[in-house]
C-alpha cells in the first residue's frame, strides 16, 4: 500500500508545487512514485513534469492530474498498486478537495514562509484539519519552513508564532530563500541536480526527515 504525502496550504505562492515536485523526483529515485497535481488548470507540478520526462525520464515517476475530489480518489487506489509514494500537489484553496486530501494522506505538509501574513491565512486551514480528525484520529499534519532565513530576527519571532497560534509540529528541515528552487523547476529538475550545494542538502534533509516519519507510521 502506498504512503501518501499531501502538501497543503490555501494561500498561492508559498511553495506547494516547489516541495511536491522536489520531493517527488527524490523519492523516485529509489521508489515507484506518483505526483498528483490537484492545482489545476494552473498545473505546475504538471508542468514541471512534462519538462522532466523530456530532460531527465524516469520509469520510476508517474504524473496523475484530478480535477475534482472524487477523481483524486480513485486515481489514488488505482495508483496505490504499483507505486510506494504519493505526492499530491493541493489547490490553494479549502474545498472539497483539501479536505480530501487531508483525510487520505499519512503525512500532510503544510509550507509556510517567515511572515506574520502567512501564518493568518492558515489559521483556516487548521480548522479543516482539527475537522478532520473528528473522523479520524491520526491525522498528521506538520509545518515546513520554505523561504526560511534563519539567521533573521522576523524568521526566530515567526516561528515562535506559528507554534503558539497554529499549534502544528514543525519539521526540523527547512528550505532556505534561494533562487535555486525556481531555476530548477522551470527546467524539469530538483535542486538535488541542480548546483546549489545548500539547496541540494536542504532537499535531502526534507526527504529525509519525511521517510523516517513514514516509516515510523508503518510500524
Amino acid at each position: 500500500m502506498a504512503q501518501i504525502v499531501g502538501i497543503i496550504q490555501v494561500k498561492g505562492g508559498v511553495g506547494r508545487s516547489t516541495i511536491a515536485t522536489n520531493l517527488a523526483a527524490v523519492f523516485s529515485i529509489n521508489q515507484p512514485t506518483a505526483l498528483i497535481d490537484c492545482d489545476l488548470p494552473q498545473g505546475t507540478s504538471a508542468s514541471w513534469y512534462a519538462l522532466r520526462q523530456a530532460e531527465v525520464p524516469s520509469a520510476n515517476l508517474t504524473l496523475a492530474t484530478a480535477g475534482d475530489f472524487r477523481e483524486l480518489v480513485g486515481l489514488a487506489e488505482e495508483l496505490s498498486r504499483e507505486h510506494r509514494y504519493l505526492i499530491i500537489d493541493a489547490p490553494p484553496r479549502i474545498a472539497e478537495m483539501t479536505r480530501a486530501i487531508i483525510a487520505m494522506s499519512t503525512l500532510s505538509l503544510v509550507p509556510l514562509g517567515a511572515s506574520a501574513a502567512e501564518i493568518w491565512s492558515t489559521t483556516d486551514l487548521l480548522q479543516t484539519i482539527n475537522e478532520a480528525r473528528n473522523y479520524r484520529a491520526d491525522i498528521d499534519a506538520r509545518i515546513v519552513w520554505n523561504r526560511y532565513r534563519g539567521n533573521t530576527r522576523e524568521a526566530l519571532e515567526v516561528s515562535e508564532a506559528a507554534s503558539k497560534e497554529l499549534g502544528l509540529k514543525e519539521l526540523s528541515a527547512r528550505l532556505g530563500y534561494r533562487v535555486a528552487y525556481s531555476e530548477a523547476l522551470a527546467r524539469g529538475l530538483s535542486v538535488d541536480e541542480w548546483l546549489d550545494k545548500n539547496a541540494h542538502s536542504e532537499i535531502l534533509a526534507l526527504a529525509a526527515e519525511v521517510s523516517s516519519i513514514l516509516k515510523e507510521k508503518q510500524k
